[in-house]
């Protein structure tokens, strides 16, 4: 429906107020064809909004987005910052662990607002939680208000997490 609604839309060329359509449409629109009407940045803040399940976590749209995102944003490296991750929104659901390793605690929060993860996510994320290097400290430091601002990642401890979290 939304590949159909954008070739409505953009029957005429792309039309200067596409950010006043739904934010899952720009999805199925490339940043180069949103160029002319705004920045790559203010496309991928648009996207980060955008509930990026409409397009299944293996569509090579999806992953094209991410690279484009990664590379618009400038960002050096695998590590991404609370800026960044704020305008990449919901893209960072596709993060690789090496990114999630790289960026530590920074984007746990974020992540935990992701519906699912791939076993190399989980795995990483895990790492970052155990290392206790991140603003929430080690698990045998968290109280019910970490676990609380975690509830999304909860399902990814393991054992050696869990048991380590003060009753």
């Amino acid at each position: 429906q939304l590949s159909c609604l954008l070739k409505m839309v953009t029957v005429h060329g792309i039309p200067k107020a596409l950010d006043h359509h739904p934010k899952d449409l720009l999805l199925f629109l490339s940043p180069s064809d949103y160029a002319a009407t705004g920045s790559c940045s203010q496309f991928f803040i648009n996207i980060g909004k955008a509930n990026v399940d409409v397009l299944p976590r293996e569509d090579p749209r999806r992953q094209q987005l991410l690279l484009e995102a990664l590379a618009c944003l400038k960002i050096p490296g695998t590590q991404i910052n609370e800026e960044n991750a704020e305008l990449l929104g919901q893209l960072l659901c596709d993060l690789g662990g090496e990114y999630i390793r790289a960026s530590g605690g920074t984007l746990l929060k974020a992540l935990s607002q992701c519906g699912s993860f791939l076993p190399e996510q989980e795995e990483a994320i895990r790492d970052v939680l155990s290392s206790g290097n991140t603003t929430f400290g080690p698990p045998a430091a968290w109280s019910a208000f970490t676990l609380s601002e975690l509830s999304g990642l909860i399902p990814v401890l393991d054992p050696n997490i869990l048991q380590q979290i003060p009753k």
